[in-house]
């Protein structure tokens, strides 16, 4: 019952970090990710990441590396004072994020292959 509670006190922190700070990204970086995950340059993993999907300019690999750095600050703020894993915390970012991702963007599925939603 208390790996429960702990996973949904998880999720609702994960929802309101996606949904409210927009992982404090400034705007031009949010206009910027919008754009390239439209384009199908950058999909959502299973791991609560970004991917670069297929061959892409050095600035779409700068701006997942950034985005990225931010998730996991994030993450291991939420696994912290939760008193969770990284691993758990990353696990339910990422389903959540696929969870949200239109149809027509890039998703990693469970074998590897970047598909469209």
């Amino acid at each position: 019952m208390k790996t429960k509670s702990i996973l949904f006190s998880l999720l609702a922190m994960l929802t309101l970090m996606f949904c409210l700070t927009g992982l404090n990204i400034s705007s031009a970086w949010s206009a910027d990710l919008h754009q390239a995950k439209a384009a199908g340059q950058i999909g959502e993993m299973p791991n609560g990441y970004l991917g670069v999907v297929g061959t892409a300019a050095g600035d779409v690999h700068a701006l997942v590396a950034n985005i990225n750095q931010q998730r996991r600050t994030h993450y291991q703020k939420i696994a912290q004072n939760n008193g969770t894993s990284l691993q758990a915390v990353e696990q339910l970012a990422g389903q959540q994020a696929i969870g949200k991702t239109p149809s027509g963007q890039y998703i990693l599925s469970a074998s590897g292959a970047w598909i469209r939603k």
